[in-house]
């Protein structure tokens, strides 16, 4: 995952979350102690991190694997599990063909192993629970969202949140078992009889920003870089203000 942000700072700035500076410069041991399948390519890993100083929903870290001959391979994840105090961390990755990071997860790392994290990176795309937000999102995008709504159930927050999310078909849409009354789904390759098959459009975006909750909508886009434009334009189009949209690219 990578995205595009300003360096982490201690002080906060305007919709932006303060990032400690140590957290997102210390490498931490992490312990993996669980591991999930969610689909036929996403698998969940959890870890426990003894050290871990607590994230804010949508927030990421870096994942750094060092080989015996002092190779090292480092990635951006974003964060799937809400915040809380147990000091574990779960991250949901795609198996990338190719990919050294995700294929060392997903064929040889076996709960016992260790890795490196460094953590939590950005405040930008974070969500705190303090304001109404809409969440957009696309194939493995949708991560970084769900870590948003495990956290709004979790802590029984009133304000509103719906989640927007395009899968390819219904066997490919990553926690499909968790999604409630907050999400629509949107299938671009096939779908459940009855349900239409297409691209993310204007008819799904629109009724949402129609029902403007007091405040607006904070938005939150995350996918790849063609999805993430496809879909602020539909925002924009739609009413949402440019200045607040979030958005995070995969790629």
């Amino acid at each position: 995952m990578t995205e595009t942000f300003v360096p982490p700072t201690r002080f906060a700035v305007p919709g932006r979350i303060a990032v400690s500076e140590q957290a997102a410069s210390v490498w931490q041991t992490a312990t993996l102690t669980g591991i999930r399948r969610e689909t036929a390519r996403a698998t969940t890993f959890r870890f426990a991190v003894p050290g871990w100083p607590g994230h804010q929903p949508g927030q990421h870290l870096m994942v750094r694997l060092t080989a015996e001959d002092g190779y090292a391979a480092q990635r951006h994840y974003s964060i799937a599990s809400a915040p809380d105090d147990s000091g574990h961390v779960e991250l949901t990755l795609d198996h990338v063909e190719g990919g050294e990071v995700s294929g060392w997860f997903h064929t040889v790392a076996r709960p016992g192993d260790q890795v490196e994290v460094r953590g939590p990176v950005s405040g930008f795309f974070a969500w705190p629970g303090d304001r109404p937000a809409l969440l957009i999102g696309a194939g493995s995008g949708v991560v970084p969202l769900m870590s948003m709504v495990r956290h709004h159930r979790a802590r029984n927050l009133t304000v509103p949140l719906r989640l927007l999310v395009s899968a390819r078909s219904p066997e490919e849409l990553v926690y499909a078992r968790e999604f409630g009354a907050e999400t629509t789904p949107v299938f671009t390759r096939s779908a459940p009889e009855g349900v239409p098959v297409g691209r993310m459009a204007a008819a799904h975006v629109a009724p949402l920003l129609a029902e403007q909750p007091s405040g607006g909508w904070e938005a939150y886009v995350c996918g790849s870089n063609s999805f993430a434009e496809h879909a602020s334009r539909l925002l924009v189009t739609a009413g949402q203000p440019v200045e607040r949209i979030r958005i995070e690219r995969f790629g």
